[in-house]
């Protein structure tokens, strides 16, 4: 049987009404987010049912619940959407077949992270990367295995819960820790991450770097440009840095997440000129000499 056709606009207004009504899970308060009609809500749910043939949300006990097809049709829902709004609004591109995220605020704020192929960890001069990357290989992924033990300090530590993703450790001599500082650092453990300027879909679409390498126990490379306010308070200043993200395992088994966080100027990104970015100073450098640590001297 052939697939019934529909017009762009109107499959991601079927696309927009399903994302909504599997969040709210209540009709009236779909309507009331999407500026819509009951009417047109449910012809959406509707006909985005026939054209994929399995039925995305049944009613309960007067309560709309996703059914097992609509479970695993909402994740790629909410991507398509939130893609589609990004690189309409200019903050989404794609470079070399990699991810390149932006925004920028009237006021100034700017951000901008350029996915990296993992070939850079051995092109680009970065011991403390090259080691973490083969230490956390070396480990199998596992936090508290011993080849992970003198990068360790270097790192900062998530947890993906249900109130998003949790930093559970600040490793001592990390690039958190040099920045914010160590009351800041240990005031912010278990907290959640602050969500930035930029709308809800930028923030999606941040998010899905971190659930990816979760996911796939894969690695990934970002480079970043963006302000943030020293000590956590005060002016914004710049700063750029390298990011390292690998998927890893706590000791009871469930999925961790680790970052090493490098700042640097030899970064990376598309449009910007290599002026712009500026030399980390002393004070936020991270000093890493592999036979200093391994030896403890």
């Amino acid at each position: 049987m052939p697939v019934k056709e529909v017009t762009n606009p109107l499959l991601f207004e079927m696309i927009r009404s399903f994302s909504t009504l599997a969040k709210r899970l209540n009709l009236s308060h779909a309507v009331e987010e999407l500026g819509s009609t009951r009417q047109t809500v449910r012809r959406h749910i509707d006909n985005l049912e026939e054209i994929k043939g399995v039925v995305l949300l049944r009613v309960v006990d007067r309560r709309y619940e996703l059914t097992e097809a609509g479970t695993h049709a909402l994740p790629e829902a909410n991507e398509i959407l939130a893609r589609g709004h990004a690189w309409l609004r200019g903050q989404s591109l794609d470079v070399n077949g990699l991810q390149y995220l932006k925004h920028e605020e009237p006021n100034g704020w700017f951000f901008h992270q350029q996915q990296h192929s993992l070939q850079s960890i051995w092109a680009q001069k970065s011991p403390l990367m090259r080691e973490t990357f083969r230490s956390w290989a070396l480990g199998g992924g596992n936090i508290e295995a011993e080849e992970m033990s003198h990068v360790r300090p270097f790192l900062i530590v998530y947890r993906h819960t249900a109130a998003g993703w949790i930093c559970v450790e600040f490793g001592e001599k990390s690039f958190y820790v040099n920045w914010f500082g160590r009351e800041k650092a240990r005031s912010s453990v278990g907290n959640p991450i602050g969500q930035m300027p930029g709308g809800e879909d930028f923030a999606w679409m941040l998010n899905q770097s971190f659930h990816e390498v979760q996911t796939t126990q894969n690695a990934r490379v970002d480079h970043v440009y963006t302000m943030v306010p020293r000590g956590g308070v005060g002016e914004l200043q710049a700063v750029n840095y390298r990011r390292l993200m690998l998927g890893g395992r706590f000791p009871d088994g469930s999925s961790a997440l680790f970052a090493l966080v490098e700042p640097t100027d030899e970064i990376e990104i598309f449009g910007l000129d290599s002026s712009q970015f500026t030399a980390p100073s002393e004070e936020i450098s991270i000093d890493f000499d592999l036979k200093i640590v391994k030896n403890g001297i």
